[in-house]
């Protein structure tokens, strides 16, 4: 069942220089991020993994991230490819994406883009395009795709911050495709739950990211 995005990040008193010098920054390489998670010698199917840091398990060890543990609660049946770089945005997502898509040929992508976008206040039109062609990509690849949406502090105002949620739901209604509207559902108010940045998850919150994102990817897995 999907569920609307709520005002998670209202009333979250946090610097808005901390967003943009933790999330903006580049921490890994996408020659470790693109590696198989869960390495199968005939998977089927495969899962490929375009995130940021909220996916690339920044600041908790890479085994405790909730992509790897989706690999580990599909052991056997998938393969898991995590493509995330920590400071990804859509456009830096997209200039990686043809060539991932075309050796990885995945039956499922994953799309964990945009929340670096927002907190660069990019143009939420040029965010959608970038998420688009992603979309189109996959599909004319065959692959089903699981957008995973976020949400961005009240400080950006309402205006932006409505057009920058309304993206996800767009896309997801024009290429039918599937939605987490907030992957942080139950997660970004609880302070036991975030690391000292205020920004990202703690090992203990991905669990809860893993059953965000299992609730709309179970359906879509054969």
């Amino acid at each position: 069942m999907k569920r609307g995005i709520p005002m998670a990040w209202h009333g979250l008193n946090r610097m808005v220089t901390g967003w943009l010098v933790l999330l903006i920054v580049t921490f890994a390489s996408s020659s470790i991020n693109a590696e198989p998670v869960n390495a199968d010698t005939n998977p089927s199917p495969t899962l490929l993994v375009m995130g940021d840091s909220l996916s690339a398990a920044y600041g908790i060890e890479r085994d405790e991230g909730w992509v790897n543990l989706l690999a580990e609660r599909l052991e056997g049946d998938a393969q898991v490819i995590n493509a995330s770089i920590s400071g990804e945005t859509t456009s830096g997502g997209l200039q990686r994406f043809t060539d991932l898509i075309g050796q990885r040929q995945p039956d499922i992508v994953l799309i964990e883009l945009g929340g670096n976008d927002g907190l660069r206040g990019l143009s939420p039109d040029q965010m959608q395009a970038n998420l688009a062609s992603m979309i189109e990509q996959s599909q004319d690849a065959g692959a089903q795709v699981l957008l995973l949406g976020i949400d961005i502090p009240p400080n950006y105002g309402q205006a932006y911050r409505d057009a920058f949620t309304g993206v996800f739901h767009s896309l997801a209604e024009e290429y039918d495709v599937s939605l987490v509207p907030f992957l942080l559902e139950d997660i970004a108010l609880n302070d036991a739950l975030m690391q000292s940045d205020g920004i990202h998850p703690t090992a203990d919150a991905q669990p809860i990211i893993l059953d965000n994102v299992w609730e709309a990817l179970e359906p879509l897995l054969p």
